[in-house]
């Protein structure tokens, strides 16, 4: 999903956006958090729309759900950190302001019936399909949004689905006629993969050490913290079925599966217990945050972590970042207890010797350098492509295959580059894996209704694709941006 993501990036630009109403109304949960300054200030301004922190939060938040409901679960903040998964909802926010400010050109409004009926039909709000006001006010609660926020993003979605509809271009005969071409063509190859294991690399201290020294900025020890630690327990806390039963009825939309179905309260009891007793231990930790600060508490636990160690939640971390040495932090959940904080020390980072990142460092060049020998390699077997061992059946971008032992989904991306290359015999990188191929046999496939139809699709598709990606080039150069804060 990641690898498609990013191969795809130009034409999700416009279609993400279309899709965030349909995406909250599967059951929208809050997954991530990203703060940059205050809740109600603008972060950017695009032409005469302005970016708040509000619809910022919001967007990273619907983001971050997406793509770890793609990796089954598999998705933390480092994660998000290592994909620069805020600068994907800066950009896309960034984009969805190009596209409104076009829209308040041409006068495409949503009138407030249009945004009532489309909030009213989004399945997280609606209980024995009816809309209810009490799950909705309880979401927007849940959020810490307000209405009137959350209804404007909602309408910005509907203005520019609105507004790509009514410029909705269709490919034309010859176009299709085009595309008919290049799919109906079906080629048989003979092809070997390698990857990384393919290779052997021994370590050369010497030449570790060198590549340390090009790239030494990139190895710091991580900022840390001296924390003193009081932490109030919330396990104890009892809780009737009623009481619980109440609590899901008013928060069931936080409750969903990896496809956003919201979960029955049988499926999510552990998770609703755990949540009731973090809300009814709320006013505990502040009598222990009191007490602590009367000097009638003790820390329960003095350490040292590096920023963002996963022993404190994200929200937490932003406290500390922002508080001085010496001074209380108020009580936040983590887990299934809640932690006060009061920073001892900043320990700040530095530039690792040698023996600190030597362990870094060699994973690094081992890398490099397995992939210099890959390459290598390839190189030398595309000269002799009779000695290729593996033979496909017919392929095209039509009817595809899984080519052993790559997965269906890097045989699609193989392919999609193949059919883009004029090469009778090649190397095509797929992830970390090399293929060399070499076309032995082609053939035009004979058209049915099936592939009309995908023709039809795939070439509206691409024009499409092609016209949102200029027509944002345009805007771009129309409607400057102006960033109020750094780190996008």
């Amino acid at each position: 999903m990641i690898a498609w993501m990013q191969k795809h990036n130009k034409y999700l630009v416009v279609t993400i956006w279309i899709a965030t109403i349909a995406f909250i109304g599967a059951g929208f949960v809050g997954w991530g958090t990203y703060q940059y300054g205050s809740k109600a200030g603008a972060i950017a301004k695009v032409g005469d729309v302005s970016i708040s922190q509000e619809k910022f939060n919001f967007t990273y938040q619907n983001l971050y759900r997406q793509v770890a409901q793609a990796m089954g679960g598999n998705f933390d903040d480092a994660k998000a950190k290592e994909m620069k998964l805020s600068q994907r909802a800066y950009q896309q926010l960034v984009m969805q302001a190009y596209l409104l400010n076009l829209a308040r050109e041409y006068g495409v409004i949503v009138s407030r019936e249009e945004l009532a009926e489309a909030i009213a039909q989004m399945p997280s709000f609606r209980q024995n399909g009816v809309f209810d006001k009490r799950i909705y006010l309880a979401f927007l609660d849940a959020r810490r949004i307000k209405a009137k926020s959350f209804e404007a993003i909602v309408r910005d979605d509907l203005i520019i689905a609105k507004l790509m509809k009514l410029l909705n271009k269709k490919a034309v005969p010859f176009e299709k006629e085009v595309i008919a071409s290049a799919i109906s063509v079906s080629d048989k190859l003979r092809y070997e993969v390698l990857t990384p294991e393919a290779v052997r690399v021994t370590p050369d201290e010497a030449a570790i050490k060198r590549y340390w020294e090009a790239h030494k900025n990139d190895y710091r020890t991580p900022k840390k913290f001296k924390l003193a630690i009081l932490w109030t327990d919330t396990s104890d806390i009892n809780a009737t079925e009623e009481e619980l039963k109440n609590y899901y009825q008013k928060n069931s939309f936080n409750y969903t599966d990896a496809e956003g179905k919201e979960l029955e309260y049988a499926q999510a009891k552990q998770a609703v217990e755990r949540d009731y007793r973090i809300k009814k231990g709320k006013k505990r930790a502040l009598l222990d945050y009191i007490a602590w600060k009367k000097g009638k508490k003790r820390a329960s636990d003095v350490t040292t972590l590096a920023l963002g160690d996963p022993l404190l939640s994200k929200t937490l971390w932003e406290a500390v970042r922002q508080s001085a040495p010496g001074q209380l932090i108020k009580p936040k959940p983590v887990g299934t207890r809640y932690a006060t904080l009061k920073v001892e020390k900043v320990i700040p980072s530095r530039p690792m010797r040698f023996d600190e990142a030597k362990k870094a460092v060699e994973k690094a060049w081992l890398a490099e350098a397995k992939k210099r020998a890959l390459k290598a390699k390839a190189e030398k077997l595309s000269k002799t492509p009779e000695a290729l061992t593996k033979v496909s059946g017919y392929v095209s971008l039509a009817h595809t295959e899984t080519l052993a032992p790559l997965n269906a989904l890097e045989s699609s991306q193989f392919l999609q580059k193949l059919f883009t290359s004029n090469n009778k015999v090649g190397i095509i990188s797929i992830n970390k894996k090399v293929v060399v191929y070499s076309i032995v046999d082609q053939k035009i496939t004979k058209g049915d209704n099936n592939l009309t139809r995908e023709v039809a699709q795939t070439a509206d598709r691409i024009k499409q694709g092609e016209f949102e990606q200029s027509l944002l080039k345009e805007l771009s150069q129309k409607y400057p941006v102006k960033a109020f804060v750094k780190g996008f």
